[in-house]
């Protein structure tokens, strides 16, 4: 994610709440939050090869007790 630099000035006669306040709304106004919370489980796809080596393990382990069903070893 690229990063944002949100800055805020203090004005003359202002005050630390409202700088913080003024602050906070430009965060909301960004979606950094959103972007960051919406991204936060978020898991990676897998790969090709990952999903074939997956795939053809399944695959292995339906052809071996399908052999032991029909050996009378697995009911």
């Amino acid at each position: 994610m690229a990063k944002t630099v949100i800055e805020v000035n203090k004005n003359a006669n202002e005050n630390n709440a409202s700088i913080l306040r003024r602050f906070s709304r430009k965060i909301q106004e960004s979606n950094i939050i959103q972007k960051v919370k919406g991204s936060r489980y978020n898991k990676r796809k897998e790969s090709k090869l990952t999903v074939k080596k997956g795939t053809l393990k399944r695959l292995g382990r339906r052809k071996e007790i399908e052999k032991l069903r029909k050996l009378g070893k697995i009911k």
